[in-house]
């Protein structure tokens, strides 16, 4: 009777720590882990690195990265594998330490749409003198502002309610005066110049590619007739 075979599943086996090496080298790091003879368990040790180097190419991009393959290397073993390392041997501790909880800026925004970004620009404005840059600086920051709601609203603010978000935002101290040159705009109320221009260019190149066309058909068309005329001219002719 032949012996049945028997099969080994992973269920069976014992937990893989490192995935992305593999079963064989788990399995070489416990011969290694078995091996009694200190210099045959540090060229094992050796062999292990160069191989984990090879299955593992991408760690290559990573700075010292053979620190990287020996700390994996020392986690397979469960910290028990005793060689002599050229880095710090890493500890369980080390290894399963959270870093520090970073700390989450918590700050209010009056207008989500506008962003943080555009309160810190409307405080540095506050602190310019008054003058023509101010102005370009204040005509810069309401176009801005008035696109962003655009794009996240959908919806158009006119030129007063972004004044009125100006001096909400700066507590009272950009107020636009009737006199100053203060014109918001956005990128959607240029593009229909820009979408014209680009119709008329379309415009012209179709119109020369069916120019193109229409000659290419005629010229086609003359080569035809008169390849058929010399062919019936050549059927009607006396033998």
């Amino acid at each position: 009777m032949e012996k049945e075979l028997q099969l080994e599943y992973n269920t069976q086996r014992g937990k893989l720590i490192i995935s992305e090496y593999g079963r064989n080298i788990q399995k070489m790091v416990e011969v290694a882990l078995q091996t009694v003879d200190h210099e045959k368990r540090k060229q094992i040790a050796d062999e292990l690195i160069q191989l984990m180097g090879q299955l593992n190419p991408h760690l290559r991009d990573i700075a010292d990265y053979k620190h990287k393959l020996y700390d994996h290397l020392f986690i397979i073993s469960d910290f028990k594998l005793d060689i002599e390392s050229p880095y710090p041997k890493p500890t369980p501790e080390t290894i399963q330490s959270k870093p520090d909880r970073l700390p989450y800026p918590v700050n209010k925004i009056a207008f989500r749409f506008y962003g943080k970004s555009i309160e810190r620009m409307i405080v540095k404005v506050t602190e310019l003198e008054d003058g023509p840059f101010k102005t370009a600086y204040i005509n810069s920051i309401g176009s801005f502002m008035k696109t962003s709601c655009r794009n996240w609203n959908d919806e158009m603010l006119t030129d007063e309610q972004i004044m009125a978000h100006l001096e909400q935002l700066s507590d009272g101290k950009i107020k636009i005066n009737e006199g100053e040159d203060v014109q918001f705009t956005t990128t959607q109320e240029s593009r229909p110049q820009l979408n014209r221009n680009q119709n008329n260019r379309n415009f012209r190149n179709n119109n020369q590619n069916q120019n193109r066309n229409r000659n290419r058909n005629r010229n086609t068309g003359d080569n035809r007739n008169s390849g058929t005329g010399n062919y019936k001219n050549y059927r009607n002719k006396p033998r």
